[in-house]
């Protein structure tokens, strides 16, 4: 009678351990996958030198979870590849036209590992200058007056989305630098009545710079038209800017609401950041559907920060 006992007890046993280690299965952490971000360090404090951060030093948080950090290389030598390029909005005072041989050596102070594009914003698209050479003396040469017109439909944030989706395909690091004053006259309507809100396309014009691992630097120059004596406009078109630089890891400046008197200090700290990158790639958790995920990155190497975009661009899971 006893007989079948034991072979029962195994079978559910065998049942139990099966149901076991489907859940177990069911519940297991999908594989990471890897994404990639352009990292800027900077020393806190003006004159001293940048230290030493190591793979080991760089401290990457998704909420409460750190991710595994994978790789964290200099952008020098044979990965100091840069495609950088110049975006200059046409409804800027022709003033800007002071500016314009700082630019130029700029330009041509750039390493040979660097490939430079010209353009200029107008009716929400970019009419390219001169496409992305490692020939500076060109590049520079494209630069000229803007022509104090908006088109009809001026929108920077508009521009420099059509700059990115239309950006060869390459593995350098991607970087614009912006010279506008962020009012986005497509919506002159909002300031108009005194509505004290950014353009809504910042947030889009960001979200494309994330995904696609693009930095963007701003230069604050006034533009034309009665929009830049509305302060609602001027001040909202600023906030703008510095909103899409800060969150894809680049720099907005400015000197209030006025007139730069010279953009050579904006450029030297852009070049400065630009000697001071680092290419990282870490292992992130993809979701159901491919996304921006939200990452925070620190150190505990005394005297330095860093600053990288908000987010990095993952794959769903297949």
């Amino acid at each position: 009678m006893n007989t079948n006992r034991f072979p029962r007890r195994a079978l559910v046993t065998a049942a139990g351990m099966l149901v076991s280690a489907m859940f177990l299965a069911a519940k297991a952490p999908e594989s990471g996958v890897p994404a990639q971000l352009t990292v800027t360090l900077d020393t806190l404090g003006e004159g001293k030198r940048m230290p030493v951060v190591n793979r080991e030093d760089v401290m990457v948080k998704q909420g409460k979870d750190r991710l595994k950090v994978l790789d964290w290389t200099p952008a020098r030598g044979d990965r100091a590849g840069l495609d950088l390029f110049i975006l200059i909005d046409d409804a800027s005072q022709t003033s800007l036209g002071s500016q314009l041989a700082d630019l130029r050596d700029f330009i041509k102070a750039q390493p040979a590992t660097t490939s430079v594009g010209v353009g200029y914003m107008r009716n929400a698209t970019v009419q390219i200058a001169q496409d992305f050479t490692t020939d500076h003396a060109e590049a520079a040469k494209a630069l000229r007056l803007p022509v104090g017109s908006t088109g009809a439909y001026g929108s920077p944030y508009l521009s420099v989305i059509d700059l990115m989706n239309r950006w060869p395909d390459s593995s350098n690091r991607r970087e614009v630098i912006m010279v506008t004053d962020g009012i986005d006259r497509a919506r002159r309507g909002l300031f108009s009545r005194g509505l004290s809100t950014i353009s809504p396309d910042v947030d889009s014009a960001s979200a494309v710079a994330q995904r696609t691992g693009t930095i963007i630097y701003s230069i604050y120059h006034p533009g034309v038209g009665r929009l830049h004596h509305n302060f609602w406009a001027a001040n909202n078109g600023q906030n703008g800017i510095a909103k899409l630089s800060g969150e894809t890891g680049g720099e907005s400046f400015f000197l209030g609401l006025q007139t730069p008197v010279s953009f050579k200090p904006y450029l030297d700290q852009i070049q400065n950041a630009l000697e001071n990158q680092y290419l990282l790639k870490l292992e992130v958790q993809p979701g159901k559907k491919a996304g921006l995920q939200s990452v925070t990155l620190t150190t505990e190497v005394p005297g330095v920060e860093f600053a990288a975009a908000d987010s990095v661009w993952v794959p769903g899971v297949k």
